[in-house]
């Protein structure tokens, strides 16, 4: 019967290009070069302002990597969190488990 958590050499070895879309990802390469041409074309010929705006962008992305995205987590008010801890003794812990196993 199986159990759970990883198994040790389990699953495909990190740096091993997955074999159900290396073959696709090999097929959009070979139009990479002509994809780019066509983005700079829209990019300097367009009329179009969001085509242009959507043409740099997927150039940039492509030339320098997608811009990374910053989150400030902050408490109530903008205040710090806060962090909280509950001691339980060994009696509660017991009544807990109790509690879990007759519901299951």
């Amino acid at each position: 019967m199986p159990r759970g958590g990883k198994r040790p050499g389990a699953g495909r070895p990190p740096g091993r290009p997955n074999k159900v879309t290396a073959d696709i990802k090999a097929l959009a390469q070979v139009h990479a070069e002509s994809a780019i041409r066509e983005l700079a074309t829209i990019l300097t010929t367009s009329e179009n302002d969001q085509a242009r705006i959507a043409a740099a962008k997927e150039l940039l992305d492509r030339g320098f990597g997608k811009a990374t995205q910053h989150a400030e987590i902050t408490g109530k008010d903008d205040g710090p969190v806060e962090m909280k801890t509950t001691v339980v003794n060994a009696n509660e812990v017991k009544a807990i488990v109790e509690r879990v196993e007759d519901e299951y």
